[in-house]
């Protein structure tokens, strides 16, 4: 009997949970002051928070209502190569983020995938979590 090999896996982790609210210092009193996640980063429009135990985060925003969950992977564009070869549809094509490169698809069920790659590098922060930089890959 032969045993067919395994395919490359593409996603390599849970990067975040995004989720929008219209004000953020009034999100951050949810998030982080009343349900006790830590500061990671803030942006003019959007603030990471530590989920404990994993390195996924819950990133708040106010420019798009909407709730995604965004996987890492090595490559967006390879990822996006396998995934449409695979079946599913590209939805926006790879896009330019800031700490890398971005892409939405389709699944062949209609799901929504967000894929992002940290090619540029991760976010560099002050003592209050304001984004300074970023550390090179």
């Amino acid at each position: 009997m032969k045993i067919s090999s395994m395919p490359k896996t593409l996603i390599r982790k849970i990067d975040c949970v995004r989720l929008y609210v219209p004000n953020l210092d009034d999100g951050l009193v949810f998030y982080r002051d009343k349900l006790g996640h830590q500061l990671i980063w803030r942006t003019e429009h959007a603030i990471g928070l530590r989920i404990p135990d994993t390195e996924a985060e819950i990133v708040i925003q106010n420019e798009k209502i909407v709730q995604e969950i965004d996987f890492t992977v090595d490559s967006v564009e390879e990822a996006t190569q396998h995934f449409t070869e695979a079946g599913a549809k590209v939805i926006i094509p790879p896009f330019d983020i800031a700490i890398g490169r971005c892409v939405v698809l389709q699944d062949p069920w209609g799901n929504q995938i967000v894929l992002l790659d940290s090619s540029k590098g991760l976010y560099t922060t002050d003592s209050k979590g304001n984004v300074t930089g970023h550390i090179k890959p």
